[in-house]
């Protein structure tokens, strides 16, 4: 049959996902890659629109049609290769990406006959590529005499080491924790990002050329005075860790966690990584704060603790989640009870925590980023009893107390402000320093932050040419 018309006969696959009775009692990812064939045969679905708006709709504008095509003719390295164009961690967001927000939302087939399956493609092609041996070709790459110092190893800081690296660039990067990834390792759940994979990205890096200088925090270690001598450009990628709260009574009470250090420390824990604080939920009846990923993250770690009851209460309905669909259907399936349009007004308790005090809400007309309010309704207080709360309602860069010395301005909630007037993408008021990432948007998706590395990493490459140019005129007069 015609080729555009494989969709009508073709049924959306995604891989096979165990069923939760088992997931809950591990914490190895939960979907199953596709053999080659089904590789193939899901990627045939693609229309290859003629103005792809799963293209325009990925933050780092995938080639994805193409690089679909290619799989779809058994052409894995070259569909590698051309992944690798616009994104430095392709198997990585082919796992955590919501896709169902962007690519596959966007997809044409979306719309009555299931998206074709971006994400499972994109995380099919690295993952066999680089198992039947591919790597990726530095032979046409002309090396300079340039050093770029990158702080942070989270998706940002490895993006731009990726850049740099291609276009000659040595580029070193430093990071406070003893591995790379930021939350890819250290927030991110097993069960999303199993910790090889970060790792194995590591590999192709350093295979590259880029050098990791990890357990080093800049400002603290290595003053950051010296870190300006040493490189000819900086690039800041030290992510979003300050906590945000709700600001109500009761956050202080033994029992109420950070997102953030809980996820952490069942990570750690599952490193077996010493003087680690353990915080384990097992028999407890725990309440979940918050409605995007990282609460779904909260959620299904809880339950994989072997917690006795999960609850997750968002302010809004489910139809106004920040989180991923899928993260939402994986949670409900898992056990999560979701308390939807129910707002926390105070957490109970004289000294430990006893349960949540919310109150109902209803959705009202929309603010000025399109969405709707919620608004209290009267008299409809509750208790709902907890033995632990986790609040999740996302995280806000924590600036260093160097970054006045050397000009670099902030907003009012902390981001880090680009030159917006600079002909060098990213760079801040310091013309030497460049920034992306979630230090300047906020907390967002690891895609974005990808793209933002990439982007200051071309940033810096023409800003250090082009002050190459000027020493090399002024010193030819």
């Amino acid at each position: 049959m015609d080729k555009n018309l494989q969709f009508l006969e073709l049924k959306r696959m995604d891989p096979k996902i165990l069923h939760a009775s088992k997931r809950v009692k591990q914490y190895s990812e939960i979907y199953s890659h596709y053999t080659a064939d089904q590789a193939k045969e899901q990627s045939g679905r693609c229309l290859e629109c003629g103005n792809p708006y799963c293209e325009w709709k990925c933050p780092v504008h995938n080639y994805i049609p193409q690089w679909l095509k290619l799989i779809s003719e058994n052409r894995l390295f070259e569909a590698a290769d051309l992944s690798h164009q616009t994104n430095s961690l392709p198997e990585i967001c082919g796992r955590i990406c919501p896709q169902d927000r962007l690519c596959e939302g966007a997809c044409t087939l979306n719309d009555g006959f299931g998206a074709v399956t971006i994400g499972s493609i994109e995380k099919y092609i690295t993952d066999e590529a680089l198992k039947q041996g591919w790597k990726p070709d530095m032979s046409n790459v002309e090396k300079t005499n340039f050093k770029v110092g990158i702080v942070g190893a989270g998706p940002a800081g490895l993006a731009c080491a990726d850049v740099l690296t291609r276009n000659g660039i040595k580029a070193d990067v430093y990071d406070k924790y003893e591995e790379i990834g930021g939350l890819l390792t250290f927030g991110i759940p097993p069960f999303k990002l199993e910790k090889n994979i970060v790792k194995q990205r590591r590999e192709i890096l350093e295979g590259m050329g880029v050098k990791f200088i990890l357990n080093t925090e800049i400002g603290k270690d290595i003053a950051f005075e010296k870190f300006m001598q040493d490189y000819d450009a900086v690039f800041l990628g030290m992510g979003t860790y300050k906590y945000m709260k709700g600001g109500f009574k009761g956050e202080e009470l033994n029992g109420v966690y950070d997102a953030l250090p809980y996820l952490n420390s069942n990570i750690r824990n599952i490193f077996e990584t010493p003087n680690n604080e353990y915080i384990n939920m097992r028999g407890k009846n725990v309440i979940v704060l918050g409605g995007g990923d990282t609460s779904m993250d909260c959620n299904r770690t809880a339950l994989r603790q072997g917690a006795k009851k999960v609850y997750c209460a968002y302010r809004r309905n489910e139809e106004n989640m920040p989180g991923s669909k899928r993260e939402v259907k994986n949670s409900k399936e898992e056990g999560v009870e979701f308390l939807w349009n129910m707002q926390p007004i105070e957490i109970v308790g004289d000294d430990k925590v006893e349960g949540v005090k919310f109150v109902k809400t209803k959705l009202e007309k929309s603010d000025i980023r399109g969405r709707e309010v919620p608004t209290i309704v009267k008299g409809s207080e509750r208790i709902i009893k907890a033995d632990n709360v986790i609040i999740a309602f996302g995280f806000r860069p924590n600036p260093a107390d160097w970054f006045n010395k050397y000009d670099i301005r902030l907003d009012e909630i902390g981001r880090v402000q680009i030159d917006k007037d600079s002909k060098y993408s990213f760079q801040t008021n310091n013309p030497k320093i460049f920034c992306g990432g979630d230090m300047v948007r906020g907390s967002d998706l690891v895609v974005t932050a990808v793209f933002e590395g990439r982007g200051a990493a071309e940033g810096i490459t023409k800003f250090l040419h082009d002050n190459s140019m000027r020493d090399l005129d002024a010193a030819n007069l």
